[in-house]
């Protein structure tokens, strides 16, 4: 008898007190901080210096980021495939190391616009297969199942964190260094900080470690099969309306979002903001995508995902409602807030819908599809943005252009029907 007692408690001081996959999570948390945060939730805070610097209208520079989107959007199903292939680790390790590389060549580029559009879509290429949500984000899925939604919200942490320190980083590295140093400094934070974390700690999923998805000592049969059998095929996917439902909703939510976003910091300027509180905006649109992750996340696992995303989308449309009015000082700054929230929620919540609509098979290749129409939107958003403010010489038309896209993005919303690869109690 106390030959099993004993056995029993060295097998308990031997099982961990912290399932591993939240250590997964904070690997994708710190890997995600230098990504987004810096390529797209700070280049509001780059625009004007860039536009000074190259003398070029908001739209030339504008079309930076167009390019940075569409090369990397049309990258991710490649990225997609190759992560359903080779698993996620070896793909998320090589391209932060050439992101970073790519960072810190910002010091030789030239006074020529061409090149810097060539540094930029070349950030887009190597950034949306290392630090960002696609690659991550399959990590985490094969990790967890019943927390998945909050998972996902906890590992875009890193973004919303990201989104209120570099903005406000960069704007005081820019004005001491100008913005070609800014950028190499951070690239080579991206080698000191995350590059490390992630070399070390990541893993592809849970039975590497012998473990089972959230830890669970005796899974049910479903949870037991491996989780790259449980789905659909990528031929299956791209033959389902659903899924094609899902990438107009994408498509019309980002371009909204991304329009509202990374115009933020030069349309509260034009209402008589610092340039300073302007980047501040920047960083309050990084508390809302804080707001935005954790509280998706929380709910996605609680209720039906659709109607989690349309009470996000909808807060969005109504700052975007706000801005179009013409409020200005502290009111336009929490209409900020509630366009970031729907930014905030948008990533975890195609992750989720495309994980419960058809599953982890083809996870890679169907997440990096829907993220890439969401890219290509928020490209051609925050291009025609900018033209919208070059025509009228006021961004409030392109607003209420991007305010309505919203609005019928939630209708569609409304069209998904129930979960194929859903949990207990998850609608």
């Amino acid at each position: 008898m106390k030959s099993e007692l004993a056995t029993e408690v060295v097998l308990t001081s031997k099982r961990p007190r912290i399932f591993y996959g939240w250590w997964m999570v904070l690997t994708g948390a710190l890997g995600l901080c230098l990504g987004p945060p810096l390529t797209v939730f700070s280049f509001g805070v780059f625009f004007k210096a860039l536009a000074h610097d190259f003398h070029a209208s908001r739209a030339a520079i504008s079309f930076a980021f167009t390019l940075h989107n569409v090369l990397g959007a049309l990258w991710l199903p490649g990225c997609g495939r190759l992560i359903d292939r080779i698993g996620p680790r070896r793909v998320i390790i090589s391209a932060i190391i050439l992101y970073a590389l790519i960072l810190m060549s910002a010091i030789w580029v030239g006074s020529s616009l061409w090149q810097f559009y060539l540094f930029y879509a070349a950030l887009g290429l190597f950034q949306t297969s290392g630090p960002t949500p696609v690659p991550f984000g399959v990590v985490i899925s094969h990790w967890f199942n019943r927390h998945r939604g909050l998972a996902l919200g906890l590992m875009m942490l890193g973004i919303g964190i990201g989104g209120i320190v570099i903005p406000l980083l960069a704007q005081h590295l820019i004005a001491r260094f100008g913005w070609r140093i800014t950028y190499a400094i951070f690239g080579g934070a991206v080698l000191l900080l995350p590059l490390p974390v992630v070399a070390t700690w990541l893993q592809n999923d849970p039975a590497q470690r012998g473990l089972h998805p959230d830890g669970d000592d005796n899974p049910s049969i479903s949870a037991q099969q491996p989780q790259d059998q449980q789905g659909l095929t990528w031929h299956e996917i791209w033959h389902q309306p659903t899924f094609w439902l899902m990438i107009c909703i994408f498509t019309l939510t980002g371009a909204s979002v991304h329009a509202g976003v990374l115009h933020m910091p030069a349309l509260l300027t034009d209402r008589g903001l610092s340039a300073e509180r302007a980047a501040i905006a920047s960083s309050v649109i990084g508390l809302s995508l804080i707001a935005g992750r954790t509280g998706s996340g929380y709910l996605l696992d609680r209720f039906f995902a659709p109607r989690v995303a349309i009470l996000f989308y909808g807060v969005s449309a109504l700052g975007m409602a706000l801005l179009c009015a013409g409020i200005a000082g502290n009111m336009a700054l929490a209409a900020a807030f509630l366009v970031g929230l729907g930014m905030g929620a948008e990533v975890e919540v195609i992750g989720y819908l495309v994980s419960r609509y058809f599953g982890l098979r083809a996870f890679g290749s169907a997440f990096g599809h829907a993220f890439a129409a969401f890219m290509l939107a928020g490209a051609a958003g925050t291009f025609l943005m900018g033209a919208g403010y070059d025509r009228t010489h006021s961004y409030t038309f392109p607003l209420t252009v991007f305010c309505i896209l919203m609005l019928v993005g939630l209708g569609l919303m409304t069209r998904l029907g129930p979960y194929r690869y859903g949990v207990e109690g998850a609608e």
